[in-house]
């Protein structure tokens, strides 16, 4: 039951991060502002413990939540012949991009002391 609180609240937080998107007129995702809005709303017990019991079967499930992606590139095999390679380097140049960036911020954040964590 606490599972289903907390799959109600994920929901909950995600309708609501989209109706504000949308009613704002934000330049960010419904979903984008709702991740902001849980992340407020972990704070609270009564938040956080059915969510942290949704989530948790989730990702015992996780690998349920790839099959319609395989379904859908075997469905699509002549795009992924036709545009394969374009994809691969897509992929390759923003997973790079996304780790420089990473690093180039943790570098200029400069290095965490046992003072910093207090």
């Amino acid at each position: 039951m606490q599972g289903l609180r907390g799959l109600a609240w994920l929901l909950a937080l995600q309708s609501a991060g989209e109706l504000l998107a949308r009613g704002l007129a934000l330049p960010f995702p419904g979903p984008v502002v709702g991740m902001v809005l849980l992340l407020a709303a972990l704070h609270w017990p009564l938040v956080r413990e059915p969510v942290a019991e949704c989530a948790e079967f989730l990702l015992s499930h996780l690998s349920l939540l790839f099959i319609p992606v395989g379904v859908g590139v075997m469905t699509h095999l002549a795009l992924l012949s036709q545009y394969g390679g374009r994809m691969l380097v897509v992929i390759v140049l923003s997973t790079w991009t996304g780790l420089a960036v990473t690093a180039l911020v943790l570098y200029h954040l400069g290095p965490v002391t046992e003072a910093d964590d207090v």
